[in-house]
C-alpha cells in the first residue's frame, strides 16, 4: 500500500508578507516531516509537497489558516517511497517565471473549463490547442491535436505566441499544463495580448488523469512530474518512465536499454554531449549515492536533519 501522499498545490494572490512568510512555512513543514518544494512571491504560493497523510493535511490545514490561502487547492496523488530528497522554501519574483512585467491572473484571466468539459471544448474544430509545457514534459504525453511549442522554458512562451498566433484569425484558444498554473499564468497574458476567447484546464492534466476514466480520455501517453516518480498515468498511478539524472530528459524502457545508458550518468539524448570529465564526475556522485543507500542513510546533498 502507497504510504506517501503528494499534494501540488498553487494559487495566484497578492501575499504582500510573503518575504516574512518563508520561515515560520519551512519551520512547520520540517516538524511534520515534509519534503518537497514550495515558492513564495507577491503573486501567491506554488509547489509541491510529500509526506504522510496526517502531516499532508496538517500543513494544508495550517496554510488554509491564512485567509488569503483559505480556499487554497490542491491535487493528491500516492507514492510507495518519498518522492522528495529534502524540504525548500524558497522565495521567488515569480511563483512560475514567464519574465513578462504586469501578467496579473489576479487582475485578468482566461476561462477555466472544468476536467469534464474539457473533451468537448477541444473538439472543436475552431479551437487551437496549446500544450504550454517544456519539449522534455511534451515528449512523453500530451492531449490529441495539440499543438508542441518546442519550448524549453515557459519564458519562451510569449515570444511563440508573438512568432505563430493572430488575435484576428485565431479566435479560440485551449491551452494547459501539468497542474494548472502555467496555462493560467498564459491565458492572463494572452487576454493582455487582445486575444478574446481563451480557455485553460481548471487543475491541469493532472486533475484531468484523476477525473476523467480513461476509456473517454483524450490523453495520450505519460505526464511528466517534477519529482522522483517521472511520470503519472491515468487514475495518477506511476507511470512507466525513469529520468536521466545528468539531462532530465525522461526515458522509456527501451531507452534504458540504449548501450549509451548508464544510470546516472548518461542517457541517448546527452551521451555525445558530455565531456569524458564530466561522465567520470558523474559516476563518483553515483557510487557516493549508491553507498549512501547500502548504509540506510540520506541521498547524498540531502541536507534535512
Amino acid at each position: 500500500m502507497s504510504q506517501y501522499l503528494t499534494a501540488a498545490l498553487y494559487k495566484f494572490v497578492t501575499l504582500d508578507n510573503y518575504k516574512e512568510l518563508q520561515q515560520s512555512i519551512l519551520e512547520q513543514c520540517l516538524m511534520l516531516r515534509i519534503k518537497g518544494t514550495l515558492l513564495l512571491a507577491n503573486e501567491g504560493i506554488n509547489g509541491t509537497i510529500a509526506g504522510a497523510p496526517e502531516d499532508i493535511r496538517a500543513i494544508l490545514a495550517y496554510l488554509r489558516q491564512d485567509p488569503r490561502l483559505a480556499d487554497l487547492e490542491h491535487k493528491e496523488s500516492w507514492a510507495d517511497s518519498h518522492p522528495f530528497y529534502r524540504m525548500k522554501v524558497k522565495l521567488k519574483k515569480e511563483i512560475v517565471t514567464m519574465g513578462v512585467q504586469g501578467v496579473d491572473p489576479n487582475d485578468v484571466v482566461g476561462t477555466y473549463v472544468k476536467p469534464e468539459d474539457w473533451n468537448a471544448l477541444i473538439s472543436d474544430p475552431d479551437v487551437i490547442l496549446l500544450d504550454t509545457r517544456n519539449d522534455y514534459e511534451v515528449h512523453i504525453g500530451t492531449f490529441k491535436n495539440a499543438i508542441d511549442p518546442k519550448t524549453t522554458t515557459f519564458r519562451e512562451f510569449p515570444q511563440y505566441v508573438a512568432d505563430n498566433l493572430d488575435k484576428n484569425r485565431h479566435k479560440k484558444v485551449a491551452m494547459f499544463c501539468t497542474g494548472g498554473i502555467r496555462c493560467e499564468k498564459a491565458s492572463s497574458f494572452m487576454k493582455q495580448q487582445g486575444f478574446e476567447e481563451v480557455y485553460h484546464l481548471q487543475g491541469g492534466i493532472l486533475k484531468y488523469l484523476e477525473t476523467v476514466p480513461k476509456e473517454q480520455s483524450l490523453w495520450e501517453g505519460d505526464c511528466f512530474v517534477f519529482d522522483q516518480r517521472v511520470a503519472v498515468k491515468h487514475g495518477l498511478e506511476v507511470g512507466d518512465h525513469d529520468q536521466c539524472y545528468a539531462c532530465r530528459m525522461p526515458l522509456t524502457r527501451e531507452e534504458m536499454q540504449s548501450e549509451q545508458y548508464e544510470a546516472g550518468i548518461s542517457c541517448p539524448y546527452c551521451f555525445e554531449k558530455l565531456s569524458a570529465e564530466k561522465k567520470d564526475s558523474l559516476r563518483e556522485r553515483q557510487k557516493q549515492v549508491q553507498l549512501a543507500r547500502m548504509r540506510g542513510q540520506s541521498h547524498i546533498g540531502d541536507k534535512q536533519k
